[in-house]
């Protein structure tokens, strides 16, 4: 379950809806005109929706800009593993055929995430926290892994500012936990403020 602190219940959730609210309205004419030239350059669909594990191992429907053509068969597949998700597991790769051009500067500006916004505002996710998995690897989840889970996943992270998708799965599972562990609003401003940094350098960002 998700912290039992008073930040965690009421804090976290009003914090998200605050800047969610700025945000979308200064955001509004990027998304309509990434939109614009993800139809024009990349066709459809603009958006990717994908599931994704949330809260408490709850499922929802994550919101990005589509970034990868629109051939399923290329998709990779994710093995089955015993005992939990390997350590050195590492799911997206650098050097990606399925990425499109204009896919690859929205991740590097890590563009494709805006339209998350509207899944905090709904309440799936929240502006800090683990980032939502798919359930094809979290179904794996060992007993300390499944920990990443009680919060709301978020758009940004512990391990998204220090490392994004440089480190490997077990790194990322030491950060969300320590995050789990350690989550308060001034820990939530901190990575907010180490964000604009990291986004910024474009480090580990593909």
């Amino acid at each position: 379950m998700e912290r039992s602190t008073f930040y965690g219940k009421y804090g976290k959730r009003l914090l998200d809806l605050i800047i969610a609210s700025i945000l979308l309205p200064v955001f509004v004419t990027t998304i309509l005109l990434i939109a614009f030239l993800l139809l024009i350059v990349s066709g459809r669909p603009v958006f990717f929706t994908q599931e994704r594990t949330g809260l408490n191992n709850n499922n929802f429907q994550i919101w990005k800009f589509r970034t990868m053509k629109c051939d399923k068969a290329q998709q990779g597949k994710v093995k089955s593993w015993k005992g939990g998700v390997p350590e050195q597991f590492v799911f997206k790769q650098s050097q990606d055929l399925r990425m499109t051009g204009i896919g690859k500067l929205l991740r590097k500006l890590s563009l494709d995430e805006l339209p998350q916004i509207i899944n905090v505002l709904k309440g799936d996710m929240s502006l800090v926290g683990p980032r939502p998995e798919v359930p094809e690897i979290t179904t794996f989840y060992n007993t300390e892994q499944a920990r990443r889970l009680y919060v709301k996943p978020g758009i940004t992270g512990l391990a998204q500012i220090n490392g994004r998708s440089n480190i490997p799965h077990g790194r990322k599972i030491f950060y969300d936990i320590d995050y789990v562990e350690s989550c308060s609003f001034a820990l939530d401003l901190k990575i907010l403020m180490r964000t604009i940094r990291v986004v910024l350098s474009r480090e580990g960002a593909y």
